[in-house]
């Protein structure tokens, strides 16, 4: 793929300073990353599992040896192998899934958080992928090997189901399974091809079929795609799964892949912004990216004779909302595989006009605002997020790698679990022939 000479440059910044976050926000004695930079926080399993998956992108970009990311990555998964597993309310996971956020100096459940089972295969993902990437005949790379696959083959889908036909989100030790299970479509596309690729307690293929079954297609802004409001979730799936040419039954019936669908639904943000229906400020073709982040609510604030209502953490989402003009440069950059002839000039406005980068230690910071005034003591004069988020920052790292050099979708082409994930999930054609 040819790349001017200044988007490579900013794209070799950017991607730079992102990974930084993975080395400074550690605990390097059990390898968890933090959840985000506030202080005393606890860390997340998901961004954990992201910076197993970006240190192979560290070790071939220079960011990092090979025999640095071999320490950190054994130091993470030995953790994860010998933590507590059990249904005590302070182990570190159960069944072979993870508590949501753990204790950074323990490992332990932290703040009575739910088992959760698309952060833990989050988790799994980059423990696969560092199983696919260390191949030497080392005693150390055998081990990530050795404990990759073994993380792997104790997690009980099955359990997961709670005796139903699709997954649930989760599981507390003081009141069990949550209501809640994965319906509509969403980020649980790769739970899904984990949990039907497993060797010891796979999911039904009736299962997956449970779960397309709740699907939305809908018609927005002159595109037909299935439909999810968060830009996010037209990403995650795909941080580790080149969906190009492949297709599922719903797919297929559809006559695209969940690659193009994710490219129409990043067309669908940028024409929510250039039509910016709530009037909301910088809106525009080169300044959007709506998706579940935080905000700088709760608030209401009296603006140009309007009451603008703000929102704290929620699941953000275009073209039904909450929209409250609060936009994640970050969901912007892992857009950028599918439709970069519109991505990188909104990540160059970004950078360069709106200097989202200029004050941040690891890139960008997690959302702004431009509708708000934020703080009288904020350089940017208007509402910029005070976090750095663990969750943020791997997707920015793989996505900018998957659109230079296809390298973790490379990879994880070798990963036979996901290979018979996706074939028992009813994915032909594409790179799956070969």
């Amino acid at each position: 793929m040819n790349h001017s000479t200044t988007d490579i440059e900013t794209l070799d910044k950017l991607q730079r300073q992102t990974f930084d976050y993975f080395l400074h926000e550690t605990n390097p004695s059990n390898g968890l990353i933090k959840d985000k930079t506030a202080p005393d926080w606890p860390s997340s399993i998901a961004a954990t599992g992201l910076a197993l998956a970006c240190y192979p992108v560290g070790v071939e970009r220079g960011f990092m040896s090979r025999a640095a990311a071999i320490e950190r990555t054994l130091a993470t998964l030995r953790f994860f192998w010998n933590s507590p597993q059990g249904p005590e309310p302070d182990a570190t996971g159960y069944k072979g899934f993870y508590y949501h956020f753990l204790d950074m100096q323990t490992g332990r459940r932290a703040s009575q958080c739910e088992l959760s089972t698309v952060d833990s295969a989050f988790l799994l993902a980059g423990a696969l992928t560092a199983g696919i990437y260390f191949d030497a005949d080392t005693a150390d790379e055998n081990e990530i090997r050795t404990l990759a696959d073994a993380l792997y083959h104790r997690a009980d889908w099955q359990w997961a189901q709670n005796q139903g036909a699709t997954l649930t989100h989760g599981w507390k030790p003081e009141s069990g399974f949550l209501t809640y299970r994965w319906e509509g479509y969403d980020e649980a596309l790769l739970l899904y091809m984990l949990g039907l690729g497993s060797p010891t307690h796979p999911l039904p293929e009736s299962s997956y079929t449970a779960w397309t079954s709740t699907y939305q297609w809908e018609h927005n802004y002159g595109y037909e795609y299935l439909y999810a409001g968060p830009l996010f979730i037209h990403q995650l799936s795909h941080v580790w799964i080149d969906f190009r040419g492949i297709q599922d039954a719903y797919m297929r019936n559809k006559s695209i892949d969940y690659f193009e669908n994710s490219r129409r639904a990043t067309y669908v943000q940028q024409q929510y912004a250039i039509n910016n229906p709530l009037g909301h400020k910088d809106y525009g073709p080169h300044c959007w990216g709506i998706t579940s982040s935080e905000g700088p609510g709760p608030d209401v604030i009296k603006i140009n004779g309007i009451d603008r209502q703000f929102f704290d953490y929620v699941g953000r989402g275009v073209p039904y909302g909450p929209d409250d003009g609060t936009l994640a440069p970050w969901a912007l950059v892992a857009s950028l595989p599918f439709a970069p002839e519109i991505v990188l000039p909104a990540l160059n406005h970004c950078i360069h006009q709106a200097k989202m980068t200029k004050y941040n230690r690891y890139g960008f910071k997690a959302s702004f605002n431009p509708s708000h005034p934020g703080n009288t003591d904020n350089p940017y004069g208007w509402w910029v997020s005070p976090w750095h988020f663990g969750l943020n920052q791997g997707p920015i790292i793989l996505m900018i790698e998957n659109y230079r050099s296809g390298f973790l979708w490379s990879l994880m082409k070798r990963c036979p679990y996901l290979v018979t994930g996706l074939q028992r999930a009813g994915f032909t054609n594409g790179w799956l022939k070969y």
